[in-house]
This record gives C-alpha cells, sequence and structure tokens, in this order.
C-alpha cells in the first residue's frame, strides 16, 4: 500500500450490543489483536483474490465450457466493480458507519463465495465474481479506515497497517502457487470457496475488536446520488480503457471510446461536485497538502509495480524464452522485498518521519524504473535490482503515504479517504498496463505471442520495452514531484482546514 488529524477510536458512543469491543484505544497492537486479525483477513482476501483463480482459467474454460472473452470476465468484472464503486462506496460508509458497511460486505463476500458451489455456466460465474467485487469494494477500504481509527497514535497506526498489508502481501504472494496445488487434488470452486472461512474470521474479529461507529464521527450531509454515478462511471470507463487498449491495440474504436467517456464523465464529476451542496467528493479535501500528495505517491507506486511487472513477464518469457516457473523464480526477488519489506517501515519512519518516508520511498520506485528501462536488456541482474528497487520503494509508499493521507482528512471522512488511495492505485496501475501494452502494440509487427520472432521483431520488442520504461519512469517521476512540492507546502505551514 499512500498531514495531521488525530483520530482517537474505538470510540465511546458504541451500542451496548457492542460490549465486547474495547472502549478505550489500546496501547499496543496485542491489546487489539482481535481487530488486526479481522482487518487481515479482509486484506487477505483482496489479495489472495486477485492472483489465485488465474492459475485455474484453464480449468474454468473447459469444465464451464467458456469463451476467451467470458473468461477475461471472469478476472476482468471482478477488477472493475471493485475499483469502480469504490468511493460512493467509501462516501456511504462514512455516513452509515465503517464497521456497519464492512460487516455487511463480509456477508456478502461469504455468500458469493458459497454460490461458487452451485456454479454450472460461465455467465453464473461471472455474477458470483461480480458480487465478489462489490463485496471487495465495501470492505477493503474500510480495512484502512478501521484501522487508522483504533488507535489514537500515528506509530501504532503505522505498525497495524505494516502488519494488515504483510499478511494481505503474503496472500498475493503465495496465491499461485496455493491454487496450483489445490488443484492438483480438489475442484476449482475450492479456490473461491475458501473465501468463506476468511469472511467468517473477519467477521468475527471486525465484530468483536472493533467498536460501532460514533454517530458524531458519521458524514451527515446527504448524499450525492448524481455525483455517485459519474463517479461511478468515470472510474470504470477507466479501469476498461487500458484492457481495451492491451487486447486491441491502439486503434481499437471501443478503447478510445471508453478513455473519451472517462474523460467526460470525469469533467462531468468535477463539475457536480463543485455546484452540489453536498457532494459526494468535497474537492478542496483534495487540495490538502497530505492527501494530494500521499496520493501522488500511491498512483506512482501502483503505475510503476504494475508496469514493470508487465514488462519483466513478457521480457523473460517471450524475449529470452524463459519458461513460465523459471520466469516465476525470476519474479521471486520482488515477492521477498514485499514480505520481508515491512520490517524496515516502522524504523524508518521513527528515524525519517512519516512525509519524509513517503517521498524518499517513491522515489525508490521511479530509481527502480529508470534501471530496468535504461539496463534491464543487458541481464537478468539490472532486472532483479530494478524488481528489488520498486518493490522496496512500494512496500513502504504503500504504508506511509495511506497514512499521511487519512492523517489530512476531517474524522468523518476517513472512509472516503481509504477510498480516494485505493482507487488512485487501482487506475494507476491499470494505466501500468495499458502505456507499455499501447506502446508494444505501436511498435512491435505480427503477433507477440506467435514464436521465433525474426531478428527484427527481437529488435521491435526491446525498443518497446525501454521506451515504456522510460515512459513509466517519467510520469512516475513527474508524480512523486508533485507530491513532493505538495508535501513540501504543508511543511512550510501551508493550512489543512
Amino acid at each position: 500500500m499512500s498531514s495531521d488529524n488525530t483520530i482517537v477510536a474505538p470510540e465511546p458512543g458504541a451500542r451496548s450490543s457492542d460490549s465486547s469491543a474495547s472502549r478505550r484505544a489500546p496501547a499496543s497492537l496485542r491489546e487489539a489483536w482481535v481487530a488486526l486479525a479481522g482487518l487481515s483477513a479482509v486484506f487477505l482476501f483482496e489479495m489472495l483474490d486477485s492472483s489465485i483463480l488465474n492459475v485455474a482459467l484453464p480449468t474454468i474454460g473447459r469444465e464451464l465450457n467458456a469463451s476467451t472473452t467470458a473468461l477475461q470476465w471472469v478476472t476482468g468484472s471482478y477488477a472493475v466493480v471493485f475499483g469502480g464503486p469504490m468511493l460512493a462506496l467509501g462516501a456511504l460508509a462514512d455516513r452509515v458507519g465503517r464497521r456497519r458497511v464492512m460487516l455487511v460486505g463480509l456477508v456478502l463476500l461469504g455468500l458469493a463465495s458459497l454460490a461458487t458451489a452451485f456454479v454450472s455456466t460461465a455467465g453464473e460465474l461471472i455474477a458470483v465474481r461480480v458480487a465478489m467485487g462489490v463485496a471487495a469494494g465495501m470492505t477493503t477500504p474500510g480495512s484502512l479506515a478501521l484501522a487508522f481509527r483504533l488507535f489514537p497514535d500515528d506509530a501504532l497506526r503505522v505498525r497495524a497497517m505494516t502488519l494488515i498489508s504483510t499478511v494481505g502481501i503474503v496472500g498475493l504472494a503465495i496465491g499461485p502457487t496455493a491454487g496450483g496445488l489445490v488443484l492438483a487434488v480438489a475442484p476449482w470452486q475450492v479456490l473461491l470457496l475458501v473465501n468463506v472461512p476468511i469472511a467468517i474470521l473477519a467477521l468475527v474479529g471486525v465484530r468483536s475488536g472493533i467498536a460501532a461507529d460514533d454517530p458524531a464521527e458519521l458524514h451527515r450531509a446527504p448524499a450525492d446520488l448524481a455525483g455517485a454515478a459519474l463517479g461511478t462511471a468515470a472510474i470504470v470507463l477507466s479501469l476498461v480503457a487500458p484492457t481495451l487498449f492491451v487486447d486491441r491495440g491502439a486503434a481499437s474504436a471501443a478503447a478510445w471510446a471508453a478513455s473519451t467517456g472517462a474523460v467526460l464523465a470525469l469533467v462531468l464529476f468535477v463539475v457536480r461536485e463543485r455546484r452540489a451542496d453536498h457532494p459526494l467528493l468535497d474537492l478542496a479535501l483534495l487540495a490538502r497538502p497530505l492527501v494530494s500528495s500521499g496520493l501522488a505517491y500511491k498512483a506512482a507506486s501502483g503505475l510503476a509495480t504494475a508496469g514493470i511487472g508487465y514488462l519483466v513477464t513478457l521480457q523473460l518469457q517471450l524475449d529470452w524464452g524463459w519458461a513460465p516457473a523459471l520466469a516465476a523464480l525470476g519474479m521471486l526477488p520482488q515477492v521477498v522485498v514485499l514480505i520481508a519489506g515491512g520490517a524496515v517501515i516502522t524504523p524508518m519512519m521513527k528515524r525519517l518521519g512519516l512525509e519524509r518516508s513517503a517521498w524518499i520511498s517513491a522515489l525508490v520506485v521511479v530509481a527502480g524504473l529508470a534501471v530496468y528501462a535504461v539496463l534491464g536488456r543487458f541481464g537478468y541482474g539490472w532486472v532483479a535490482l530494478a524488481l528489488v528497487l520498486v518493490s522496496a520503494g512500494m512496500r513502504v509508499v504503500g504504508v506511509v503515504a495511506g497514512t499521511n493521507v487519512m492523517r489530512g482528512l476531517p474524522a468523518d471522512r476517513t472512509s472516503t479517504g481509504a477510498a480516494l488511495a485505493d482507487t488512485s492505485t487501482e487506475v494507476a496501475s491499470a494505466v501500468g498496463i495499458a502505456v507499455p501494452g499501447t506502446i508494444l502494440a505501436a511498435l512491435f509487427s505480427g503477433s507477440i505471442a506467435v514464436a521465433p520472432w525474426s531478428a527484427a521483431q527481437t529488435g521491435e520488442f526491446r525498443e518497446a520495452v525501454t521506451v515504456a520504461g522510460l515512459v513509466l519512469t517519467v510520469v512516475s517521476a513527474l508524480l512523486v514531484g508533485w507530491g513532493y512540492a505538495r508535501a513540501r507546502g504543508a511543511a512550510d505551514g501551508v493550512t489543512q482546514d
């Protein structure tokens, strides 16, 4: 995962039915272990679900007689429905209660996952994935918002978010391997049915360990339905457009139509939010230095991580001829750093502070991209170094930049802030894949998947990878530079009220 209002939680206004939840803020992670177990399970679901099903797509295609397009929607529908309404769902949580929306989302997750046992067609599976995407949109921002309000101290907040993100990253790392092992002994449905016990664990942890929202800390303005519709449309189209560019090429009319629609919806959303008496998203919040800088760092990290992952995967298998298993091992430095990197976050924050940790780690991400763009073609050692740098920077940014976003917002907007942070990462990740995909489509002649390549095609591919890497580096650097300028404004005394 990613400035200074203090939010003391759990709130004293919790209902008597929640007597099991502590009324005072926990003084350590150990005191909040029940809540942290539940929130970690939420993040585990999101990360595990993002990776574990891909290995089963060939099996699903055979058993459900699914077309290539249907299989694409099995994974794509989840991502679009997850990212699209996230901002609207975050605003809803700020109004009716973050814990309440989290619990409803977990129930939906459990029921949708259980329905997998009865799936018999590709259409039914896509419907299940849509329901799971909605559940993820309801629960994922809440895991950050609830973890933030659980503790009054920034150091404990960072440690809690580091713990939660580490659990999720482990799920992301082991997802494909675990999925392959499960498929060797069990039907593919088990890969989604595993979400049922995860949802139950999260439900028990959140219900027992986190007090109900204090009504005084809820946002009481009426819901902006028009803004919610426009914001959701803008995000959905911005997630669909990159996929269309990658799949159909830079000349795709559908891809350009989706991009145009996304821009138009975004413009209308901004106009609506500026004029609405009770906007879904108060745009003045985005002007707060630590909010805007945190979102910029998160976007740069998402762009870089998705982009380098996409390019390295293609390079290892298509250009260098590595087998899929060997290519998976080639990504191991990234996995190791993501899992082990959590150990440096708290010491780094204590030594450098949140703001400095955020921009330094974001700069490391840019440095990793630059190494890959300039030197990645000269051997795996440079690729490994680039993966290490990008992963190390992203690991820190995900926690400290997200924390800064939350610190820069009022107490009644924390779910909206968490949704903004997640949405910026989702959209930037989609762009991080679309940019190199479009450049490859423009510079590479013929089908990239048809081997062997001619010498000319090999040269075209390597040129495209270099150009794509440099473009991603420049865009990420601009985001980090702008974020740094905004953070400096906060340090120099720019008001956040």
